[in-house]
């Protein structure tokens, strides 16, 4: 779980790492306020929460179990813990 939140987060903040990248490369001033203008903060976030989504559904279609698939729980087998898993 935590590492799927922290892909989220890090997803998130591309746009914004790219945008210091952007600014480091042309030598503006990162830290200085006049480089993030409102607008651009806008854009910025706007562009992120569209990749947040993208992810979210790349993840929803291309991980989990095949469909029709049966959870068999964990259980014990001649004296052996058999983890579960999707047949």
């Amino acid at each position: 779980m935590i590492r799927t939140v922290l892909t989220e987060v890090g997803v998130f903040l591309i746009p914004f790492a790219v945008y210091a990248i952007f600014l480091i490369a042309t030598r503006s001033g990162v830290t200085l306020p006049a480089s993030w203008p409102l607008d651009m903060i806008a854009k910025l976030t706007l562009a992120a929460l569209v990749l947040v989504i993208v992810s979210f559904v790349l993840l929803a279609e291309l991980t989990g179990a095949p469909p029709n698939s049966t959870y068999v729980p964990a259980h014990i087998e001649n004296g052996r813990l058999v983890p579960g898993a999707e047949r």
